[in-house]
């Protein structure tokens, strides 16, 4: 089987290199081995396609022996492509591999680009489980399908399409519930338009209505219904769209007409698919507005108070602006001169174990403790020899990781005795004072 391996990948690797240079649209086969006992076989002939048109992705895993467990097959998921399984995906399949025939399992993915542009599916994992021939336990192979390279294409003629549409047909049909010529306040009509197409999903299709203003009149559009076919591996389907138009008062108006323009693929032309508008007319008197009058008088007196609002800010800022910026900059540099910054650089020096910044940061915040050098406290000075040591002395094995957590800890310690002695003479009484 090594031998079968070894052989398959030689006789592959040249071909399938000088064919997608050759004949773009041949089909590839890739046969990858998992120690002999296991071969998984990529088909993918096409690598152009038009927006919702698939591609055609065949995967096929083929054992020696037999599969207690079906494969757990990628799902290759991906931006802007739409990926099925058409019905009767996942079949049986038996092929000669080295004179002796391999049983398997075969699935058919059918890779829709959504949008022009190039794609890549990176590499997906097939795992199989299978009958080992000489034990009869199973064994479990993990197989790997190359990366897939293919591109979304507009057709000649069709670049001005948007959205772009490609169907094998599509046609529109519209029905109206009502009388929309004769409406008094109260009454409705219904208008219902249905999108039928053939050769790709109805997923592609664009919104239908576009929302009419008409005087009098209020619309409440339904949610859009899809309903998806395939009739012997052609997809098709239904976009249902439906507007309810309500008389609220008298008034008139147009509901403009739809038009979809698409690409036949049959015809390799641009086509219309339209439907006629209609006249909408209510009788009676207007409808009344729910929004109270407008006061232009206080809504002039409101923009007059928001100028002078406007003005006021303004001088506030240019008269407090140096104070402010003063103050904060003081701020900023008395933080920068605390023994608490300080610290903070020195603690991010030991998490860091940084040895090249812990001497300059010990000796800064050194500098801004109260009281006595905790450089020359015990713990201190024993961890600071320890690092030495661990780095530079005799038998040093770069391991230094004990000395640094003993250093950071004596620091620690170091720290909080130090603000307890301040704590502790700042509560105490000065001499010769009475309590």
């Amino acid at each position: 089987m090594k031998k079968l391996a070894l052989i398959t990948v030689m006789m592959l690797l040249a071909p399938l290199a000088n064919a997608q240079e050759e004949n773009a649209g041949a089909e590839e086969i890739l046969i990858e081995a998992e120690n002999g006992q296991a071969v998984l076989e990529v088909s993918f002939p096409e690598t152009e396609a038009i927006p919702g048109q698939p591609l055609e992705l065949r995967l096929t895993v083929l054992v020696p022996t037999y599969l207690p467990s079906p494969p757990v097959w990628p799902g290759l998921e991906a931006p802007n492509l739409l990926i099925r399984l058409p019905s009767r995906s996942t079949n049986p399949r038996s092929a000669p591999v080295d004179g002796e025939t391999w049983n398997g399992v075969s699935r058919l993915y059918r890779i829709s680009p959504m949008v022009p542009g190039d794609f890549f599916i990176p590499p997906q994992e097939v795992t199989v489980t299978y009958a080992d021939p000489d034990t009869n336990e199973p064994v479990t192979a993990t197989l790997n399908t190359p990366e897939l390279g293919f591109a979304g294409v507009l057709p000649a003629g069709a670049e001005n399409l948007d959205p772009f549409v490609a169907a094998a047909s599509l046609e529109l049909e519209q029905t109206v519930d009502g009388d929309p010529a004769g409406m008094t306040p109260g009454d409705s009509v219904k208008r219902t338009i249905v999108a039928k197409v053939s050769g790709t999903s109805p997923m592609f299709l664009p919104a239908l209505m576009t929302q009419a203003q008409i005087e009098g009149v209020a619309a409440y559009p339904d949610e859009p219904v899809m309903t998806e076919t395939e009739d012997r591996g052609e997809i098709g389907g239904t976009r249902t769209e439906s507007t309810t138009f309500v008389a609220e008062g008298g008034g008139s108006g147009e509901v403009p007409p739809v038009t979809v323009e698409w690409y036949n693929l049959e015809t390799e032309t641009v086509e219309t698919a339209t439907v006629e508008g209609f006249s909408i007319s209510v009788d009676g008197p207007p409808a009344k507005s729910d929004e109270p009058p407008r006061d232009w008088r206080l809504l002039a007196l409101a923009g007059i108070a928001g100028l002078i609002t406007v003005a006021i800010v303004a001088v506030l800022f240019r008269r407090f602006r140096e104070p402010v910026s003063q103050h904060f900059a003081e701020r900023r540099e008395a933080r920068l001169a605390s023994e608490e910054h300080a610290w903070r650089q020195l603690h991010k020096a030991l998490a860091d174990r940084d040895a090249a910044a812990l001497r300059p940061t010990l000796d800064v915040w050194a500098g801004r403790v109260r009281g006595s050098d905790p450089r020359q406290r015990q713990g201190v000075q024993k961890a600071l020899i320890a690092l030495g040591a661990a780095k530079y002395g005799r038998g040093a094995t770069g391991s230094n990781s004990d000395a640094w957590r003993m250093l950071n800890d004596a620091l620690t310690a170091a720290r909080k005795t130090a603000r307890h002695e301040t704590a502790t003479a700042a509560a105490l009484p000065g001499l010769n004072q009475r309590v």
